[in-house]
């Protein structure tokens, strides 16, 4: 059985296309049975609601308007159609996880059988690549933590700064207030004098 790179190739974008179409069906089943069961987490609140009504002796509803027993059994009905649409939902996401593990599995299988063929040169340049691209990354990571850094003591410079001017302004606020006292005392001193002196 011989395996050509575009046989993988296009097997690999048929997978691609059927898991990103299953994972599209997954959110779409999670979504539904969320809003399944926030109906259901209403319904349950809606007849406590009226539970506690009448347990506390509140205004009792008319009997001809809402004929409990109609009601009761609309709303079981559709808490049992809602729960065995949660369970098909259920079984329906597990059939489609059960699906996208067979694709996987057969994906890695099909790319091992390529990689034993292809041992030796074939994967050297792969490799190199690999090698390159690692590189690379690792020097992006070091600029970036060196500007991580940079900006970090930045941070503190300012963080400086703004305390220095911060304490600056309140020793001169004290200063100007204490200034303001002794001219107030100045002020009385002098005008006490001049009462003091003989006209």
């Amino acid at each position: 059985m011989s395996c050509t790179i575009d046989k993988i190739l296009t097997d690999a974008r048929t997978l691609l296309e059927r898991l990103k179409e299953h994972d599209t069906a997954a959110e779409s089943l999670i979504d539904q049975s969320a809003v399944l069961h926030r109906r259901v987490a209403a319904m349950r609140e809606a007849g406590a609601g009226c539970a506690d009504q009448v347990s506390a002796g509140r205004r009792r509803p008319d009997p001809s308007r809402l004929r409990p027993h109609v009601v009761l059994a609309q709303e079981n009905t559709q808490i049992r159609d809602l729960q065995q649409e949660n369970r098909e939902l259920w079984v329906s996401l597990e059939e489609h996880q059960d699906a996208l593990e067979l694709i996987m599995s057969k994906y890695r299988k099909q790319m091992l059988q390529l990689l034993e063929g292809r041992k030796g040169e074939d994967a050297e340049p792969v490799l190199k690549v690999h090698q390159a691209n690692s590189v690379e990354i690792e020097s992006q990571i070091d600029r970036i933590c060196e500007m991580g850094e940079v900006m970090r003591k930045a941070v503190q410079v300012d963080d400086d700064q703004f305390f220095k001017v911060q304490e600056k302004l309140a020793q001169l606020e004290l200063e100007n207030k204490e200034l303001r006292e002794l001219l107030s005392i100045s002020k009385e001193s002098f005008e006490v004098e001049r009462e003091d002196l003989p006209d």
